[in-house]
């Protein structure tokens, strides 16, 4: 009997993954979390930190295919 290896999900994958643009990502403890607006990854990144005190989520905003970024 094979078992299912199960994919742990990283950054790296989050990052290429297009379902996740225009979106704030936070990953933590192999689950991938999102939220349309800062604050609601505010309040998500406090419910994490509370359901997994010891692991350290990585948090990013993934901007539209669309999205102009303008340096200054």
């Amino acid at each position: 009997m094979r078992k299912n290896k199960i994919k742990k999900v990283t950054m790296d994958l989050v990052l290429n993954d297009p379902r996740y643009r225009g979106y704030h990502v936070i990953v933590a403890a192999g689950k991938v979390f999102k939220a349309k607006t800062g604050e609601g990854a505010s309040k998500i990144l406090d419910e994490v930190g509370k359901k997994y005190p010891q692991e350290i989520p990585a948090i990013t905003y993934i901007p539209d295919a669309d999205t102009l970024i303008l340096w200054f």
